[in-house]
């Protein structure tokens, strides 16, 4: 399987703002963006204006990391979508959002995308009962995921449900830390995705 295998910072960089790829690590002054706030490479302090092209690509590229998806997977999302009634954009971030992984960290069982995907590879999470390890898995509104029994135990996930105790959980989930449990009560809708992302922007350039 394909993945993004350098440093997440650089992603953060590249974009010029957090995308949050290290979870804790991010809020603190540790964080590349905050020491170096400008892109990598030898020509990452030059500035340079963006076509059209380039601000609805940087966009695309931009949403892309912020749920480390890849480019192939991501155009799937489009499409499938574009198909659905409703707004595409609304309707590609809907799908996103969806992701067991994304879930999976929304509802606090991970301090980011990442540690919540290598969690759900390492199948430490049951969906209506039963073990899932494709982070990639879509959930639907009424599905419980929750921890594995043997898994409660872990050190690892025990320090997880601790460091993001105090985590606000969206709306259209609902999570039981104590339990280590949760429910998709429903769909996200668009002003419940707390992302600074410009959909309309991505369905432009798919659209060329």
């Amino acid at each position: 399987m394909a993945r993004y295998t350098e440093s997440s910072c650089r992603l953060c960089r590249r974009e010029n703002q957090k995308l949050f790829l290290k979870g804790d690590r991010c809020y603190t002054d540790k964080c590349a963006v905050s020491r170096r706030a400008y892109g990598p490479g030898q020509h990452g302090k030059s500035k340079k204006k963006l076509s059209e092209y380039g601000i609805q690509l940087r966009e695309k590229q931009k949403t892309k990391r912020f749920y480390g998806v890849l480019e192939s997977q991501f155009r799937k999302y489009f499409e499938i979508a574009a198909k659905k009634k409703g707004i595409t954009g609304e309707n590609l971030l809907q799908l996103l959002e969806l992701r067991l992984d994304n879930v999976v960290y929304r509802m606090g069982f991970g301090t980011s995308r990442k540690e919540s995907r290598q969690l759900v590879n390492h199948g430490h999470f049951l969906v209506n009962g039963k073990r899932v390890n494709i982070p990639s898995y879509l959930v639907k509104a009424g599905d419980i995921i929750e921890i594995k029994e043997k898994s409660k135990e872990i050190d690892k996930i025990k320090e997880v449900i601790d460091s993001t105790g105090s985590k606000v959980v969206p709306e259209w989930l609902q999570v039981d830390k104590e339990k280590f449990i949760g429910k998709v009560i429903a769909l996200p809708k668009r002003d419940e995705i707390d992302l600074p992302v410009h959909e309309h922007l991505i369905v432009e350039l798919y659209s060329k």
